[in-house]
Order: structure tokens, then C-alpha cells, then sequence
């Protein structure tokens, strides 16, 4: 009870998960519901076509039940109205324990800047389905709240609103930030500094969930795709190999305990190179349905190396 998560829900194989406003305006509202009837706080979501980004701070419910009522009754809401069956979403939902002391800020600019980075508007603030323009005193949510962000900026609120836009504003240059989704850290379902972490796993006797290193990761993702570490070294931008270094770096960065130069270094590829093919690859994936099917199948191979 009292903690904060980062959860994210994306649509099966990377499909849509809403067709149009109606659509976006029902989901807020079953949130809005949730949020509501389990004594939660929700302090910042943003809607994206294919995937949910939530700020959530849970109570005495636990998240899975929560999250698993709000996405079936999306889901079968959803399949009604567009007369369709099946799954909307991609498996189980992801959430990352934040620390709210050193992230909560940082996380909800990067929730509101993930309509920018997708580049479907230059500005956060002319984005209608983000917690952004609530922030900035635009409009009205009120299930939504923004009093522990703001908070730590100013006891003013108009001197509040005017420093979290400066900070949006000089966050929006920053791309994918892998520890909002569990890279980099000892224990991939946390965000935080050392000390909190390992007072999270004490208090829940636990061990940390130890991220893959470099060269299984890879060794995963080239086994995959039928060919060897070696073979993705060779010089030559075949479309194959392009594609499995991609699928290396998306990896690395998602999945892995190694780094982007790390895997330069193993790969003899600049950093910069594979980082931009990673991003790339994320844009592809959004738009065809083969390399989503890919990354689904891969999804489940890496995941299995940190069971």
C-alpha cells in the first residue's frame, strides 16, 4: 500500500487499442472508475494509439486486480462496440515500483512527452489524452491527482505549473529512458536508487530478479533469427543481419544488464549506430504487424532468461 508504479499495457502484437475518441474517452472514464472505487491515485496517464502509460500509486488492492478489472471490461467494452472477439491487450500488463522521492517528477514529464517523442505533436500541452494539460491548469480531471508532483516544485501553484512546464520543456531533447522501464537496475521491476531498492526486496524477502547479461542477450536474439553472434559482426547491411543487430540493440536496452557500448564493442558497431536502429526499429514496429509478431516472440525468449 502507498507505492508508486510506472505501468504500461500495450495492444496484442502491437495493434490499437483504440480506434477514435469515443474509444479514448471510455477508457478514461473505466480509469477514472477504478481509480475511484479501490482508493487509488492516478497521477498522470497518457493514452497513446497502441499503448497506456499510468503513474499509479495503489492502496490496499493490489495491482493485478485492479488492473486486470480495468483491462476485461475495456476489452470486452471494446470487442462490443467494434464487433470483434478476442484479446485487446498484449499478455499481462508491465509495471516498474518507483522511487516517488527521486523519479516521480522526472517519470511524469516522460509520460507527457511520449506523444512528442512519437512525433504526433511538437508541444505536450497540445496532446488532448495526457494528465499534461490538467498539470498545467487547462482543463479539469478530477480523479486525477497532481498535488505530490507539483508539490515538490512549489506550495504555489501558479509558480508550481510554470516550473513543471520548464522542466517538460527542457526534458523534451531526452529519448528512451530505459530505467522508467526496468533497464538498468538490479532488479528489473524497480526504479530507484540502490538503498530504496534493496528496502523494497528487504521488506518483501525477495531476491533481486537479475537482468541477462550482454552476450546472452544477444546470444537470444541471434539464435532467433538462425545465425551466430559472429555472423552479425561481418561487415554488410543485408536486410536479415540489419534487422537481427536492430533487434540486438532493442534488446539490449529493454532486457539486458550490458550496455549500448557494450554491445559496439562486441558488435564493432558505433553506439550511436545501433542506437538510432533501435529507435527505428520501435517506429517499424508500430506500423507492421510481421515485426511485431517478431518482437512478441522475442519478448517471450528474453523474459524466460530472467526466470
Amino acid at each position: 500500500p502507498g507505492a508508486v508504479y510506472h505501468v504500461t499495457s500495450r495492444g496484442n502484437a502491437r495493434q490499437g487499442i483504440v480506434a477514435d475518441d469515443r474509444d479514448r474517452s471510455q477508457w478514461l472514464t473505466l480509469l477514472a472508475h477504478v481509480v475511484d472505487r479501490y482508493g487509488w491515485l492516478c497521477h498522470a496517464y497518457c493514452l497513446m494509439d497502441n499503448h497506456i502509460h499510468l503513474v499509479l500509486q495503489v492502496a490496499e488492492i493490489p495491482l493485478s486486480k485492479v488492473m486486470q478489472n480495468l483491462s476485461s471490461r475495456f476489452t470486452r467494452w471494446s470487442n462490443w462496440r467494434h464487433q470483434k472477439t478476442g484479446h485487446l491487450f498484449q499478455g499481462r500488463y508491465k509495471a516498474i515500483l518507483v522511487d516517488e522521492d527521486a523519479y516521480l517528477l522526472q517519470l511524469v514529464a516522460y509520460l507527457h512527452l511520449n506523444p512528442v517523442r512519437a512525433g504526433m505533436t511538437t508541444e505536450a500541452g497540445d496532446y488532448p489524452w495526457s494528465s499534461h494539460r490538467s498539470y498545467m491548469g487547462l482543463e479539469v480531471v478530477p480523479w486525477l491527482s497532481c498535488d505530490l508532483v507539483l508539490g515538490q516544485l512549489s506550495r504555489n501553484i501558479d509558480t508550481a505549473r510554470r516550473q513543471f512546464a520548464d522542466f517538460v520543456s527542457g526534458a523534451k531533447g531526452e529519448g528512451h529512458r530505459g530505467e522508467f522501464h526496468g533497464a538498468g537496475s538490479a532488479d528489473s521491476r524497480i526504479c530507484g536508487e540502490d538503498g530504496f531498492q534493496f528496502g523494497v526486496l528487504q521488506r518483501v524477502q525477495e531476491f533481486p530478479v537479475l537482468r541477462p547479461d550482454l552476450v546472452t542477450t544477444v546470444s537470444c536474439v541471434a539464435d532467433y533469427f538462425g545465425c551466430e553472434i559472429e555472423t552479425l559482426k561481418k561487415p554488410g547491411q543485408g536486410r536479415h543481419r540489419s534487422r537481427a543487430r536492430a533487434f540486438a540493440a532493442w534488446a539490449v536496452i529493454e532486457y539486458s544488464s550490458g550496455t549500448l557500448t557494450e554491445l559496439g564493442a562486441l558488435l564493432a558497431r558505433d553506439v550511436s549506430t545501433l542506437s538510432s536502429s533501435a529507435r527505428r526499429l520501435e517506429r517499424q514496429v508500430r506500423k507492421s504487424a510481421d515485426l511485431a509478431r517478431i518482437q512478441d516472440e522475442l519478448v517471450v525468449k528474453l523474459a524466460n532468461l530472467q526466470a
